[in-house]
């Protein structure tokens, strides 16, 4: 996924258009951590793989034989706790923003901004 995230910013990624990249990066995580719920199956290893990343136990049951579909499973904040954004950083998924500004020639510091103006 990294090399795609890479090549995709290489190509669109001298656009100076900001506006879409928030929003893109969002998507391409909520899709990631549908995958992963996608990949656990059934509830049995859903339940563990919760358990296993911090969730309560009561929580990891709740969502673990829950019969919502994945991309709404995805969104929920007991998911985005578990399958947080340092946590799928970890496992070496890219981030699109970092890429955008890295390919603007953005530094790493943040400075107040107008709103249409990218802090990276």
């Amino acid at each position: 996924m990294g090399q795609y995230l890479r090549g995709w910013t290489g190509y669109f990624g001298i656009s100076q258009y900001y506006r879409p990249v928030p929003e893109l990066d969002e998507w391409i995580r909520r899709r990631i951590r549908m995958c992963y719920w996608k990949q656990w199956r059934w509830a049995r290893t859903k339940i563990k793989n919760l358990l296993a990343l911090g969730v309560s136990l009561k929580s990891a049951i709740q969502h673990g034989v829950s019969s919502k579909s994945y991309w709404q499973m995805s969104r929920t904040p007991v998911i985005n706790q578990a399958i947080s954004n340092a946590w799928l950083e970890e496992q070496g998924l890219l981030s699109v923003k970092d890429l955008w500004c890295k390919a603007q020639g953005y530094t790493g510091r943040k400075r107040k901004t107008l709103s249409s103006e990218p802090t990276c």
